[in-house]
């Protein structure tokens, strides 16, 4: 056993404990209660589970492997959050270790990390580890790690390492040395692409890679490298197929009339420079950035990611010569992002931190080149160790910040009216955040001040942002549980008028009315609602109530005869629900593409 073997181990320990305040988390209404509360699909790991797995598309995700490892969770422990926020944590550990072992390589084939310069393994070990250390314990990776609905990106990098590693093992080799650990890169390319699409553009990485540090290219050719990655490129081609499929079944995707191609630059743009503003200063992430109803480079932050993404671009271009590895660093975080740009994509979200986890690999790299080129000039005598003594001391502590910072940030992301109190501090022009705020406040509790506090969000978020729909049915909803029945009819027939095809619109104001036993309105509202979801929970009791209802007024008129098919239809409904609907009433399900 090498002597630094156990330094990957003691940096994923070091980075696990960061996130330990995530442990004590609940399912949030940020995705969770799709994908779990309110999913029976995955509850199990037998047949019927599997075939959900493979071919479910909800928000246009095809992630079958991921939703067999919710699968995992559900069979081991339940509805327990606990151990869905376990498994999220040791896949994070085992990918700190995993960037480690692949660091360690890069920093070596790099040109200063030869032995030329009197570097060793112990410098290379430092180095990859403080490149490890700084991607684990970065506040960036608490969305990725701490909620649970983001473990996509987790399993899918997890794959992407494997396959990164083995591809560097084949380059090592030669002859028939080569072909398994090819074999196998190929293997966890499949494994990454089915976990989460964002590995699509892995073989550019490669070629990236072959590119520099590993300095292929001038040796082998374009012809040459191409070749060896045909089994990858037919993986990625068969990948690529099978997720814009998913994306157009179940995602909502950026048209032309919604933006033009410039905005997309634009929005592309600003996703390329917040990874790389946030990762240099995470003081201020949020769950939520929140999409604007327009796009233009007139508004300051498009207009200078813009500006800031070509000066970057062009100023790396010519740096290349002298520092490639700035150059390859910014190309692979466009590289990685551009699957998930919201360019593509339309949502509610700009540039989430998730999708750094990924992407931002090449900037902790260039931590660790940094900590290399550092012991370079050490060893030379151009750099004094009086400056090098406190430069080391003033990296560690940074580093100590950055977990300090990720604790804290992992403890605000434990449950949901936390969180969204939070993201409201950070823009309080933030309209989702103001509605999630109010779902939690409802949530929470049914009773009548926390309905007007929900209420008051509610409205808040429908000023900030009108054509957002779900803050007009959570609205309706704060209003029913205040007995507001005529008032809620209003917000939710807007909702109704934005989202026609959900059948959630319907279902709500049908409850409206039988509340006010206003049956005959109801009917065909809880009817229309049944046919689009007949399984959800208490729609088939709350139709019946409404029939029978009906029947009963019509027998009072004397019309039995009218009444009786009511009554045949509440029998054949099998409905044996009577509870009080009101007490039933949720906010809006998410509709996040």
């Amino acid at each position: 056993m090498s002597r630094y073997s156990l330094v990957p181990v003691v940096v994923a320990a070091l980075t696990t404990v960061c996130f330990i305040p995530g442990l004590s988390g609940s399912f949030l209404n940020w995705d969770d209660n799709v994908n779990f509360l309110d999913n029976p699909s995955y509850r199990g790991l037998g047949r019927e589970q599997i075939h959900w797995a493979f071919t479910s598309v909800l928000f246009g995700h095809y992630i079958p492997l991921t939703r067999l490892s919710w699968s995992l969770n559900y069979v081991t422990g339940g509805m327990d959050p606990w151990g869905y926020h376990l498994l999220n944590l040791l896949l994070h550990a085992a990918n700190t270790i995993l960037f480690y072992v692949v660091a360690r390589r890069l920093l070596a084939a790099a040109p200063s990390g030869g032995s030329q310069d009197g570097l060793g393994a112990p410098e290379l070990a430092a180095a990859a580890a403080v490149a490890a250390l700084v991607f684990g314990a970065h506040p960036l990776r608490v969305e990725p790690v701490v909620w649970i609905s983001a473990r996509p990106d987790l399993l899918c990098t997890m794959f992407v390492l494997v396959a990164t590693w083995a591809y560097l093992c084949a380059v090592e080799g030669s002859g028939s040395a080569r072909r398994r650990p090819l074999l196998v890169s190929v293997a966890a390319l499949v494994a990454a692409l089915l976990s989460k699409g964002v590995a699509l553009p892995f073989v550019a990485g490669l070629l990236l890679l072959d590119i520099y540090p590993l300095r292929r290219l001038a040796r082998l050719g374009w012809g040459a490298l191409l070749r060896e990655k045909i089994p990858h490129l037919l993986v990625t081609v068969v990948g690529a197929g099978i997720i814009v499929h998913a994306l157009r079944q179940g995602a909502v995707l950026t048209g032309a009339a919604d933006y033009g191609a410039v905005a997309r630059l634009a929005v592309a743009a600003y996703s390329f420079v917040a990874t790389l503003v946030r990762f240099v200063w995470p003081a201020t992430l949020s769950p939520l950035y929140e999409m604007p109803a327009r796009v233009s480079l007139l508004e300051p932050r498009f207009g200078l990611a813009m500006g800031a993404t070509v000066l970057v671009t062009a100023l790396l271009i010519v740096l290349r010569n002298r520092w490639p590895a700035g150059l390859a660093a910014w190309t692979f975080s466009a590289l990685m992002l551009a699957p998930m740009s919201g360019a593509v994509r339309r949502g509610v979200d700009l540039a989430p931190d998730r999708y750094s986890y990924l992407a931002g690999m090449g900037f902790a790299l260039l931590v660790g080149g940094a900590v290399l080129a550092g012991t370079r000039l050490v060893r030379r005598g151009a750099l004094s160790r009086r400056v090098a003594r406190p430069s080391a001391v003033a990296g560690a502590a940074a580093i100590v910040g950055l977990g300090a910072t990720s604790w804290s940030f992992a403890a605000i992301w434990g449950e949901s009216e936390t969180l969204w109190g939070w993201a409201i501090e950070l823009d309080p022009t933030c309209s989702t955040c103001h509605g999630k705020l109010g779902e939690s406040v409802l949530t929470g509790s049914a009773s009548a001040s926390r309905a007007v506090e929900a209420e008051g969000l509610f409205r808040r978020a429908i000023a900030l942002r009108p054509d957002l729909p779900e803050a007009h049915f959570n609205l309706g909803t704060a209003l029913t549980l205040q007995g507001r029945y005529a008032e809620a009819e209003t917000p939710l027939r807007d909702y109704m008028e934005r989202v026609p095809q959900a059948a959630s619109g319907p279902e709500r104001l049908g409850l409206v009315y039988l509340l006010e036993s206003r049956y005959e309105a109801a009917i065909p509202l809880l009817r229309n609602a049944l046919i689009r979801m007949p399984d959800a929970p208490g729609l088939r009791g709350y139709l019946g109530q409404a029939l029978e209802g009906r029947a009963r007024e019509l027998e009072t008129q004397g019309r039995g005869a009218d009444a009786e098919p009511l009554l045949a239809e509440s029998r054949a409904l099998g409905a044996n629900d009577t509870a009080a609907p009101a007490t039933r009433l949720e906010p809006a399900p998410a509709r996040r593409p």
